[in-house]
């Protein structure tokens, strides 16, 4: 099987590897068959007047604007739309061009209002910028009579979106927004509605874009030359007068924006056209929900104290920091070494990370350090180095545009990394096949122009029973790319697997019952994957966060290595990451195990290079994990902790659990944006700096290097990487940066695999997929080509053990989490931002059946409780979910969703079985105990950051 791919993403035009020869006033030019007039001749500075067209939709040919003459032909073609020919003579300008565009102007702007002075896009407008490049300066036609104006202008302006307003009297009609919503996005939900001066956008039916199935991602924004589409921040407080080019902070896929400022202030941010991984596009979140970085919940004086039940009393830095330096000192002088340690966040860049590990390494003499990245995807970097010899996804996000089948297991990519969605979207409606692994039916599984080929509906906890299966059929029915295993895989181990693979307990038929799955299912799956010329596997938190976690990426590389996906464009194994830097993190030798690099901690070769550089002796010992940290503040011997940038209490399974560790320690240093649920433990907080204030780099989920650049001052004085330099120097060790750049040059001389990164390289390159090495100077986009990183990919026994988490008749359901589009992880940025409009509360969706069977409705409040405790939330009634099944998200603290999370982990790393929780439900009238006591915490610590405020006034 093998489909035609278009371009790249957002340069749609058709072309192919010929090439074409013509002039274009006078100059030759010689571009690829099937590329545009206008295109050519913007090869050659011949920029052709425009309003329907851009360079990243597809050619529409309304506007009548970029007309051209082409010597041998009649009348005056659309640019645009076009195709070159060989030896075709085209002229750009002439006298008789000059008066028809003028005379479409003219018509243009006879029908629109002219308030250009106080109109909110004045100055940044392309219908007028258009009008003085074809020299329009009189206007005949007056708007007497019937005109698009008068019929526009009756209906009143639509604000219901938070973020931008349609004012359809500015609306020319270019139908640039509606195709950039099917085009760009693949949301399908505008259209134009009316004929003649009737003619307007339309979201949904008819209705106003917030109740309509816009995802307010933004494009059609981006893509309207007026103001039509405006956002309302840039409506309010006008046009920006600069722009920094910088990196989203919210998911792994790591657009690129420029972030337009206005004085100090964010005015709003614009995706890059240059950025690799988005190309222009973006989501409701990277778009528009920047507001947390400025919201009046920020903290931005240091602050100590005593107990967790003292009031806050606001200090300078200099005492803020030292009074945490002596009390880790304290603590180490009296329980010991080991007594303390940090974690970090992949919310942090690079440059941050590298630092606490450092610190955590050189002044607290110990390994005890680690991140976030524990409880999402620590599996990923365990399985991938053991099959394929490294820690990281294998391909670029446009490597999906040469996909034929898609397999996404475990993850829902519209709600969590929604602009490759878009992508994705994109090459499923050109063909490409879909096969979704997920107990819950997500958006992907249909949608405008495509259905997904296969659903293995299957039971949370059954990965690695279905990946078998999977694995079955292709080894009995011959699918095995015989070549590529022979060439590029161990062979023993290759054997071996194939032996435990074929075992009749890996049938098809066998894990039918045990997963739920149809055995033809299962069997046509694996029969579609096998054959495709290319096979990508996606796999997200679904994969990860089992008590298998581990064994399924392993099993997951197995069958990209047994049919030979691995090292090409449209093929591979591709972890999306759910946080902005999740895979940077891991890189930076975060976790107590590593340095970086991913090299062990027990290697002297390694120590001795990080030793010599970093002037101190390094343990050997790999120190505690995030889990051991808890287990050992409960036993009375870890007793102080430096948490930057996570919030351990809302994120992290067990929530009791978690929160009785941190009580028992004596002393919790935060460093963060807001008082989360965990600076409620804190004795020491250091304000926080958000991404739009910092310099650094962020590294996404294919490994692409990025900068990040300070768009505004620190808020608090200080960007994080002074914080934890300032702290360093406390503690006796000093840390002389100057620059976070210098602190990316030290990375790259101890780091192989970003020996060639810098911040020069980064600005001239816009951005960089590790490795960068002498070999891969430009960075490299397809990891294990020709061979694998270890030389040989080894294929790893997968067996399949049942969970200990089971149903039973005490708790018949099980629970599984996941996220939701408007809203992002612990929902500490979102839910300061207007995106709580569309979600306000995590809801508990339930299949119609188990809610008949429970006397639950629509709306009902019914308590969830497990193993571990019990919380309360709203029901939503939906066969989004199969029987036996019910879902939530955990964006809002006061849900507790991790309240009834057990601490079951993954075998090999830990990280949490977030994915498969017995629980029961039952229709309740009251909060939960949980609830009743996170309100009244929450009540407390307002009364205690209130104190702070009373004292310093």
């Amino acid at each position: 099987m093998s489909l035609p791919r278009d371009p790249d993403f957002g340069t749609p035009e058709r072309t192919s590897p010929q090439s074409v020869s013509l002039s274009i006033d006078g100059h030759a030019v010689t571009v690829p068959a099937g590329t545009s007039v206008m295109r050519a001749a913007a090869l050659v500075e011949s920029n052709i007047p425009k309003l329907c067209a851009t360079d990243s939709l597809e050619p529409f040919g309304s506007c009548r604007l970029c007309l051209v003459e082409i010597e041998g032909r009649r009348g005056y073609p659309a640019s645009c739309t076009t195709p070159v020919e060989e030896g075709m003579q085209v002229r750009t300008e002439s006298p008789a061009l000059a008066e028809l565009r003028r005379g479409v102007m003219e018509l243009y702007i006879s029908d629109h209002p002219l308030d250009c002075l106080t109109c909110s896009a004045n100055g940044n407008c392309e219908l007028q910028d258009m009008a003085g490049v074809v020299g329009l300066r009189e206007v005949r036609y007056g708007m007497s009579g019937e005109n698009h104006f008068d019929a526009a202008s009756a209906a009143p302006v639509d604000t219901s979106n938070p973020y931008f307003a349609y004012d359809a009297s500015k609306c020319i009609v270019c139908n640039r927004c509606v195709r950039a919503c099917e085009e760009t996005q693949g949301t399908f939900a505008l259209t134009i509605s009316g004929r003649g001066f009737d003619s307007r956008v339309a979201a949904g039916e008819s209705e106003d874009f917030f109740d309509s199935e816009c995802v307010s991602c933004g494009a059609c924004v981006q893509a309207c030359p007026t103001a039509t589409l405006m956002e309302k921040s840039v409506i309010d407080k006008g046009q920006a007068e600069r722009s920094v080019t910088t990196v989203c902070a919210y998911c792994g896929v790591g657009c690129s924006f420029k972030a337009e400022v206005k004085g100090n202030e964010v005015v709003r941010m614009v995706p890059n056209k240059d950025g690799k991984a988005n190309h222009g596009h973006s989501c409701v979140k990277g778009r528009f929900a920047f507001g947390y970085a400025t919201h009046p919940d920020r903290i931005t004086t240091p602050m100590i104290r005593k107990s967790i039940d003292a009031p806050w009393q606001k200090v300078s830095w200099d005492e803020a920091i030292h009074y945490a330096a002596s009390e880790f000192k304290r603590l180490q002088e009296k329980y010991g070494r080991g007594a303390v340690g940090g974690i970090t966040s992949s919310r942090c860049t690079n440059e941050e990370t590298y630092l606490v590990q450092k610190l955590v390494r050189t002044a607290f003499g110990n390994n005890n350090v680690d991140t976030c990245a524990r409880v999402c995807h620590s599996p990923t970097g365990y399985g991938l180095k053991q099959t394929l010899g490294e820690s990281a996804g294998t391909q670029t996000f446009d490597s999906v545009m040469d996909a034929d089948v898609v397999m996404v297991i475990g993850a829902n990519p519209t709600d969590g990394h929604p602009v490759f969605a878009a992508q994705l979207k994109r090459r499923l409606r050109q063909g490409a096949r879909l096969i979704v692994v997920d107990p819950r039916r997500i958006d992907l599984i249909s949608g405008p122009h495509f259905e997904a080929s296969y659903h293995l509906k299957l039971r949370p906890g059954t990965n690695v029973a279905v990946a078998n299966a999977l694995a079955h059929v292709i080894v009995t029915e011959g699918l095995v790319d015989e070549a590529f295993v022979q060439a590029r895989c161990e062979s023993p181990a290759f054997a071996q697997w194939c032996d435990f693979i074929a075992l009749e307990e890996n049938s098809p038929e066998a894990v039918a019952e045990l997963s739920g799955v149809a055995a033809e299912d299962l069997r046509g799956a694996a029969r579609l994957y096998a054959q495709a010329g290319n096979a990508a596997i996606y796999y997200g938190l679904g994969v990860t966060e089992h008590s298998q976690g581990s064994t399924m990426v392993m099993a997951i590389a197995n069958l990209a290595m047994a049919t030979g996906n691995i090292g090409r464009s449209g093929v591979g194994v591709n972890p999306l990451r759910g946080q902005n830097n999740v895979q940077g993190s891991c890189d930076m030798g975060s976790f107590p195990h590593e340095l970086p690099g991913y090299r062990h901690v027990s290697d002297e070769a390694t120590r001795a290079l990080f030793e010599a550089a970093w002037g101190v002796p390094i343990d050997q010992e790999p120190g505690l994990r995030i889990p051991n940290m808890f287990e050992a503040a409960l036993d009375g011997s870890f007793k102080g902790l430096y948490c930057e940038g996570e919030d351990i209490a809302q994120s992290d399974p067990n929530t009791q659990h978690v929160e009785s560790a941190l009580r028992a320690m004596e002393c919790v240093v935060v460093q963060d944006l807001f008082l989360n649920e965990t600076a409620k433990f804190a004795h020491v907080f250091l304000p926080g700096s958000s991404f739009l204030e910092k310099n650094g780099t962020f590294t996404n989920a294919e490994r692409r290097i990025s900068r990040v650049r300070k768009v505004i001052p620190p808020l608090a004085g200080k960007e994080d990487w002074e914080v934890t330099v300032a702290l360093a120097d406390a503690l006796g060790y000093p840390m002389p940066y100057a620059h976070p750049s210098e602190i990316m040059d030290e990375i790259a001389r101890l780091t192989p695999t970003f020996t060639g990164v810098n911040y020069a390289r980064l600005d001239a390159l816009g951005s960089i997929q590790w490795p960068c090495n002498e070999a891969h100077p430009s960075g490299t986009p397809f990891m294990h080509e020709g061979e694998f990183v270890r030389g040989k990919g080894r294929f790893m026994l997968t067996r399949y053990v049942a969970t200990d988490e089971r149903a039973n008749k005490r708790y018949p359901l099980l629970l599984t989490t996941g996220r939701i589009l408007t809203q992002y992880n612990v929902g500490a940025q979102t839910r300061r931002t207007e995106n709580t409009a569309w979600h306000g509360e995590d809801r508990l969706e339930i299949h119609p059946q188990d809610a008949e069977d429970r006397g639950i409705r629509e709306g009902d409040w019914v308590g969830v409780a497990s193993r571990a405790g019990e919380t309360v939330l709203r029901a939503t009634v939906t066969t989004r979910v199969q029987p036996g099944v019910i879902y939530t998200t955990f964006h809002h603290p006061e849900s507790g969703a991790n309240v009834i999370t057990t601490d079951n982990s993954d075998w090999a790393t830990n990280c949490p079985e977030y994915k498969v929780t017995a629980v029961q439900v039952t229709r309740v009238d009251q909060p939960s105990a949980w609830q009743q006591r996170f309100y009244k915490n929450r009540d407390r610590q307002r009364v205690l950051l209130a104190a702070a405020h009373t004292e310093e006034a």
